[in-house]
């Protein structure tokens, strides 16, 4: 896929973005946590379906500045002028495991720039806390000053030992054991895996994600009046299913979409190809 990286500087902020497909009817992507705009899970069906794919690296990661993530209110004024500088009216929105805060705030406070949303294993309201291990552990592996190790390590360990590496991290992704899931494996799913585990980053970002999925209300979710279509592993073992229920009750003209894909990153296993299929014909039904 070709994809054209560029930076946009407003008030002596930047905003890092890549664009991918050349023409189309452009899509906004809001990556999930320790991700950027060199993100890649989903994108060939879209772009092969005629769609041209704008993500920008969300606050904290990649090149873009972490101040303009103070609040969800500041950082979809800027995503928003970058729509405005790129000369884009109006958008399918594609929001990401911890990237589902922002683009629910940014549909509910923009209503006239998006078309529709789509929230993939995405965070509904408030994830992970300081009461949770996770959340803890998240602090010291993923602080900014040592999250490069982090990533390096993981890695370096994926492309030496793939499975291995494999294995170990599927408890964070998936509710399945190891055993279903190698069921429900293909044949490219470790590759994907490591090419992932190589793009990973986490910078400011995910420390801000975290903090910003407070700011998510009921409020919020309700008054989004686009067409949305929520989509969720019933296996998630990242995100809870809770918050894909949860959005489907808030938000007045939702559709549900329950996976049986094998965890968090929908794009991989069987079952797979559904999600492309799924998401392709609703993006097409609001496309005209």
């Amino acid at each position: 896929m070709e994809r054209v990286i560029g930076t946009y500087i407003a008030d002596g902020q930047t905003i890092e973005y890549s664009i991918t497909g050349k023409e189309g009817i452009p899509i906004l992507v809001m990556h999930g946590g320790h991700s950027n705009c060199y993100e890649e899970f989903g994108y060939g069906p879209l772009v092969n379906n005629g769609f041209r794919i704008i993500t920008l690296s969300r606050a904290g990661y990649g090149k873009t500045s972490k101040e303009i993530g103070e609040n969800l209110s500041k950082v979809c004024d800027y995503y928003a002028e970058l729509l405005n500088y790129l000369k884009i009216d109006k958008v399918h929105l594609l929001a990401i495991s911890a990237g589902g805060p922002s683009g629910i705030y940014f549909a509910s406070h923009y209503p006239d720039r998006v078309k529709t949303l789509t929230l993939q294993s995405a965070v509904t309201k408030e994830w992970l806390t300081p009461k949770d291990k996770i959340y803890k552990a998240a602090q010291v592996l993923f602080h900014p000053a040592v999250e490069k190790m982090t990533w390096k390590l993981a890695s370096g360990m994926s492309n030496i030992f793939p499975k291995f590496t494999f294995k170990q991290m599927t408890p964070a992704f998936s509710t399945l054991s190891y055993k279903e899931i190698k069921d429900n494996l293909l044949d490219k799913d470790i590759d994907e895996i490591q090419r992932m585990n190589r793009r990973q980053r986490s910078g400011y970002g995910f420390l801000i994600d975290l903090s910003q999925t407070k700011e998510i209300t009921s409020k919020n979710l309700q008054s989004i009046s686009c067409p949305t279509l929520i989509m969720h592993s019933k296996y998630d073992g990242s995100v809870p299913l809770e918050h894909a229920y949860y959005a489907d009750q808030q938000i007045r003209d939702s559709e549900l979409c329950l996976l049986d894909t094998w965890g968090h990153l929908i794009w991989l296993g069987r079952g797979s190809d559904h999600v492309n299929e799924r998401l392709v014909k609703f993006l097409n039904n609001f496309s005209l």
